[in-house]
Parts: C-alpha cells; structure tokens; sequence
C-alpha cells in the first residue's frame, strides 16, 4: 500500500526506529495524529475564546466550564503531539499549520450568546469524535494497534465533554 502525504504533514525524525510498524503505517498514522492536534488545537483556542468572552447572567459557572473544557483539551494536544513523537513523528506546532491541516472553523470577530457559544462547542466535538472513529479504524488497517487504542481513548473523552455541553444546552 502506498501512502501520499505532503512533507507539511508528516516529517520523521533523522533516526529510524524498529518498532514492529512499516514506515508507511507510522507515516499514515503520524499523518492523522497530526491532522486531530491540529483540530484539537483550533477548538482549544475556541474554547479559550469564548472562556474570555463569555457574559450574561450565567457568567461565572460558564467561564468555569470554559476553563475546565480548554484545560481537558490542552491535556489531549499534548499527549497527541507525544504520540506523534513515539511514532517517530514531527509534531506541526505553529498556528499556520494549525489552521491549514485542521478542518474545526474558526468565527473570527464573533462573539455569540453563551447557548450559542455551547452549541458551536458542541457541535466542533461531535466533528472530532466522528473524525476520531474514522481515524481509529484506519490505525487498525496500518496494523497499529497502539494508535488506534490511543485515539478512541482521546475519542471517549470528546465523547464525555460533548456530554457535558449536552447537559448545559438541556431544559430542566
């Protein structure tokens, strides 16, 4: 199988490693990991945004929750470039590649009510777990076991976060 990738997305480190996966199942993995830190990046900086510009009578349990969501978030980029490293990998790390790999949009200049701000949040989750569930499978095909585990755990916990955005958009 022969795996096309740009130079942007994946670049290996001068060593090679032995690790039992083929240099074209770690490249295709390390292609995805770098595609999801890029969405995970995007929709962390989402999440701070609207932790910064949240307002209304609900105001301080939201910047709470906010802050909560974006610290979650901040966790899963690191162990997602991490990954990509242990792969051998080169974690992208600057905005530009951020915004040019990832697929989350961004709404510069908007600053919605807090429902809204819940539901954009919500909806940027679900995009990643859907994403994630695709990307698992194919770890599966690369015959890397260790990626695919990897990422439906960073999937349970969108799942869980999306949960909890569910919750505060609920009528009682």
């Amino acid at each position: 199988m022969m795996i096309i990738m740009t130079s942007q997305i994946v670049m290996e480190s001068k060593k090679d490693i032995n690790i039992d996966l083929s240099k074209d199942s770690r490249h295709g993995a390390i292609q995805i990991l770098n595609k999801r830190l890029c969405d995970e990046y995007i929709l962390f900086t989402k999440t701070r945004n609207y932790h910064w510009n949240v307002v209304g009578p609900n105001f301080s349990e939201r910047h709470k929750f906010f802050q909560e969501q974006y610290e979650e978030i901040d966790e899963i980029i690191d162990d997602v470039a991490e990954r990509v490293r242990t792969l051998n990998g080169r974690s992208l790390g600057t905005l530009a590649e951020f915004i040019e790999h990832g697929s989350i949009q961004e709404s510069p200049g908007k600053y919605p009510d807090e429902s809204t701000m819940i539901s954009n949040l919500l909806a940027d989750h679900e995009q990643i777990i859907r994403s994630l569930r695709t990307d698992a499978d194919k770890c599966e095909e690369y015959h890397d076991m260790g990626t695919n585990d990897f990422l439906i755990g960073v999937m349970e916990k969108h799942e869980n976060m999306a949960w909890m955005l569910r919750a505060h958009l609920d009528k009682p």
